[in-house]
């Protein structure tokens, strides 16, 4: 008999939210084969097998929150479509932090032993607070003191399962006022880390300034709601791992750019005929020929034209960093909330190549198959509501990029020629910026030269 545990999901990713479970007890495994569905604060991801055998055994529902560690699942090898190992790799690089009443594991640290507030739950208690943890509201985690003394210990059910670090870790959290629990672990088994504690507090003073250095970031938790239900009959419904991720990193972009919008009309009369005439032949190449797939490349040529919107602000060593490469995200709606998959190199690609990337892309939205790859590396933005309608919008440049540009719906107007008035249809164009990099003047400059490349889109082939 073998045990399958949750492997590593990817960078700072600890848990998840099992969607879907995708065997039964009685399957035959094979390696590489999924096995599990996570929705993790980024994407929805497929867990594949590490092993293979006979299920006989299945851990885990729709519904619960796993942690990279927890067993998924036990096999029995002998039934399998192959030989596999002892132990899954991921399995035992994803050691449970050790606890005080047993022996120290194999690869524990040589630390002294912990301090009261330190010590971990019993085994049998580690479920039941690690739903507790997850209810909690995180006032009481800020309530808590910040180095509470070893003769006045914080009770293990106030403040939920032990995170696993190091006393030596926890006792850097606490001289430089970082809760422990909201440090992410990049060590196996979500293991935290003193890099891990600093980086935390990196993004901390990036986030909220140096004046509020030894405050932890939460501005919805610090202010309570009121009592809703005392007006009347109300429901609440748990965020999403994607809901909530959405939530903290527009928080921490809004909170920590200075944005500014400016916004322009684009005269897309000719370049909508260009798209209807050989819309057919992009079809043929797998993808549809939008806007949004114009602009796409409209913004990838632009950028090498302005640098500076293809950039990166490191408050930290107070440099700019200009990348060399180009990736233009784009916001799609989906029914679990906003994601951003990335179109690589696409100054590199034409427009057709860009349009069935932009294809796959909103099909693997739609299907829950977006990957953390296929969502990270972009160095500009776009969110294209035209097909929903508005005139103009303020969009929030996602961080760590400078720059979002936001699309509203075309319209025909009555536009002077010179001579007459004629009829052309009009795009609005909404260009939010992080004003520490990049100035009103360049702003301005750059918005018109993407509208100058829609109304003539030889600018493209000159200047792409």
């Amino acid at each position: 008999m073998i045990e399958f545990k949750v492997p590593e999901l990817g960078e700072n990713v600890a848990a998840g939210d099992v969607t879907r479970v995708l065997v039964n007890v009685g399957d035959t495994v094979k390696r590489d084969q999924p096995i599990l569905e996570l929705e993790t604060d980024k994407a929805t991801i497929e867990v594949p097998s590490s092993v293979a055998g006979v299920v006989k055994e299945i851990k885990v529902k729709a519904g619960d929150k796993v942690k990279v560690g927890s067993l998924v699942l036990t096999l029995d090898e002998g039934g399998g479509n192959g030989k596999s190992a002892p132990a899954p790799q991921a399995a035992a690089s994803s050691q449970a932090p050790p606890k005080p009443a047993a022996a120290p594991q194999q690869n524990a640290e040589p630390e002294p032993a912990p301090q009261a507030e330190e010590r971990a739950a019993p085994p049998q208690k580690q479920e039941s607070q690690k739903v507790v943890a997850m209810a909690r509201p995180q006032k009481q985690a800020e309530a808590r003191p910040a180095a509470p003394q070893a003769s006045a210990p914080v009770p293990a059910s106030d403040r939920g399962p032990a995170a696993p670090a190091a006393p030596s870790v926890r006792r850097l959290a606490r001289e430089i006022g970082v809760d422990i629990h909201d440090v992410q672990g990049s060590g196996p088994g979500g293991r935290i880390s003193q890099d891990d504690v600093k980086e935390h507090a990196r993004r901390i003073l990036s986030s909220v300034g140096s004046a509020d250095a030894g405050r932890s970031a939460r501005p919805a938790a610090t202010v309570p709601l009121p009592d809703f239900s005392k007006w009347g009959e109300i429901e609440r419904q748990a965020m999403s791992n994607i809901r909530r991720k959405t939530a903290e990193h527009l928080s921490h972009a809004w909170s920590s750019i200075p944005h500014v919008t400016q916004g322009e009309k684009a005269d897309i009369t000719e370049v909508e005929a260009l798209r209807k005439k050989y819309g057919a032949d992009v079809e043929k190449q797998g993808g549809k020929l939008t806007v949004t797939a114009i602009l796409v490349k409209v913004l990838a040529t632009a950028v090498k034209q302005f640098p500076q919107f293809n950039a990166s602000v490191d408050l930290q060593s107070a440099e700019i960093v200009y990348k060399k490469y180009v990736n233009v995200g784009v916001a799609v709606d989906t029914d679990r909330g906003l994601l951003v998959p990335v179109i690589r190199d696409a100054d590199q690609k034409n427009i057709a190549q860009i349009a069935a990337e932009l294809q796959q892309a909103a099909a693997k939205a739609r299907d829950r198959k977006l990957t953390l790859e296929d969502m990270s590396g972009g160095t500009i933005s776009i969110s294209n509501l035209g097909g929903i309608g508005g005139t103009q919008f303020t969009p929030i440049v996602n961080w760590p990029e400078v720059a979002i540009l936001g699309v509203s719906r075309g319209h025909l107007e009555p536009v002077w020629t010179g001579n007459a008035f004629a009829p052309r249809l009009m795009l609005p164009l909404s260009l939010s910026y992080d004003h520490r990099v990049i100035d009103g003047a360049d702003a301005m400059r750059f918005l018109r030269w993407v509208a100058d490349a829609l109304e003539q889109p030889f600018l493209l082939s000159l200047h792409g």
